[in-house]
């Protein structure tokens, strides 16, 4: 099979790229951005008429849209851009697997929920997003089914990899280089590993399971609020930052973030069969990498 990537040099891409290497199946990897020394073809997923160019040209049998505005306080002043990437870009490319008979891999947000409730998200709660990054990704969600193809949705939450910004890299450097520093601790969810999504992708892709469409959740196994995971990456890195909670309001922010965001992941663990790692194991693999 042909598979399409789009965002293919942010994390989850990246991922991607290390854990399809050696599988029979043939990846593309497209982005706007090039990374030197990485093989990246050039892709605007904006434009139809080049979506279409290299999925006839490639004759692409699947997509898997890891492209997105994530920058979540940016978007707020940003809405344009936001809705580009988040909502239109994901119709384009739904639009052009349903012509092709393709099917196609979308990847979501927690921020589709309000993050109100302490209980593990389901796939089939009410969404109710707070801000524009929220709002955008659950109409590009939305522009997927009502497209006609062949879809999955995975919704994520937290991640991170040894590439890119995020928050690990972050807390790493932090911890190194100040005494002391404060991270909220009523804000809980779990943490995602992107290597361990791009598997899970994988498998699905291999395993040639695109039949069993719809929406599911996916991120690591276990709980923690920012300042518990803030600590296990600085004491797993070695360092010796003292980290003191403190409230999400010390932090004023544009938008405000679901304050408990665990994600459910019951549905794709008994559709997929696959064994979820906990958050702190695949956090300490993650420092083992860098």
């Amino acid at each position: 099979m042909n598979i399409l990537v789009t965002g293919a040099n942010g994390q989850l891409g990246t991922e991607l790229r290390n854990v399809s290497a050696g599988v029979p199946d043939r990846y593309i990897f497209t982005d706007v951005t090039s990374v030197p020394g990485v093989d990246t073809v050039y892709l605007d997923i904006t434009n139809r008429d080049a979506v279409r160019l290299i999925c006839d040209s490639e004759q692409v049998d699947v997509i898997v849209n890891c492209a997105a505005y994530t920058n979540v306080d940016k978007a707020e002043d940003d809405l344009q851009m936001a809705d580009l990437l988040n909502h239109l870009a994901p119709g384009i490319l739904a639009g052009v697997a349903a012509e092709r008979g393709a099917h196609l891999i979308h990847i979501s947000t927690d921020y589709v929920f309000q993050g109100d409730i302490a209980l593990p998200c389901r796939e089939d709660w009410p969404v109710h997003p707070n801000g524009v990054y929220g709002a955008t990704k659950l109409q590009g969600e939305q522009a997927v089914q009502e497209s006609g193809c062949s879809w999955q949705i995975f919704r994520t939450a937290w991640l991170y990899s040894p590439y890119g910004k995020n928050f690990v890299k972050t807390m790493r450097q932090l911890t190194a280089e100040r005494p002391a520093l404060k991270v909220v601790f009523d804000q809980v969810g779990s943490p995602t590993y992107a290597w361990d999504l791009a598997r899970l992708i994988c498998q699905v892709i291999s395993g040639r399971k695109m039949d069993k469409g719809g929406i599911y959740h996916f991120s690591n196994e276990g709980v923690c609020s920012w300042f518990d995971f803030a600590c296990a990456i600085r004491d797993l890195s070695g360092n010796t930052c003292d980290i003191r909670p403190c409230h999400s309001d010390e932090f004023p922010s544009k938008v405000r973030r679901p304050h408990f965001s665990v994600l459910d992941k019951t549905k794709v663990k008994e559709t997929f069969g696959v064994q979820v790692p906990h958050w702190y194991e695949s956090l300490k693999k993650c420092i083992d990498r860098l």
